[in-house]
């Protein structure tokens, strides 16, 4: 069962990295770099913290999320331990922000299936992605 977790987690992660990338740069595709960048004008607009006067520039926004998302990824499929934890849970945090962010916009529920199912799989390996403790002397 570790190696089924192990195989998610770097799917996972590759995932994100080349989500990032995409963010980051049009050289894989400029239609859906593009495409990403019509959609962080809309995102910055309904952003969680402009009620307390922050909106972001959409570019920059964009491009933060794809940093993040790169970073995040590979160390989420490639890092130690301690690095794929807490990468995992900025990537849930990105995941909740990005359901969030289409609800508010009204997307279809379709919409949000991707980050539902991305943040799911996050969950999972928070939850069982560690295998069976070893059970102390004491037990």
């Amino acid at each position: 069962m570790a190696l089924v977790f192990s195989a998610i987690r770097v799917l996972l992660g590759l995932f994100f990295g080349f989500s990032g990338v995409i963010k980051l740069t049009d050289q894989v595709s400029a239609e859906v770099h593009q495409h990403m960048k019509s959609q962080f004008v809309q995102f910055a607009d309904v952003f969680p913290l402009k009620d307390f006067g922050f909106k972001p520039d959409p570019y920059q926004y964009l491009q933060t999320v794809g940093l993040v998302e790169l970073l995040a990824g590979l160390l989420l499929a490639f890092g130690p331990r301690i690095l794929q934890e807490i990468s995992n849970l900025v990537l849930c945090i990105i995941m909740i922000g990005a359901i969030y962010t289409l609800l508010v916009l009204k997307e279809p529920i379709a919409m949000c299936a991707p980050a539902t199912v991305c943040l799911g799989l996050l969950l999972l390996l928070i939850i069982r992605g560690h295998g069976k403790k070893s059970k102390s002397k004491a037990e």
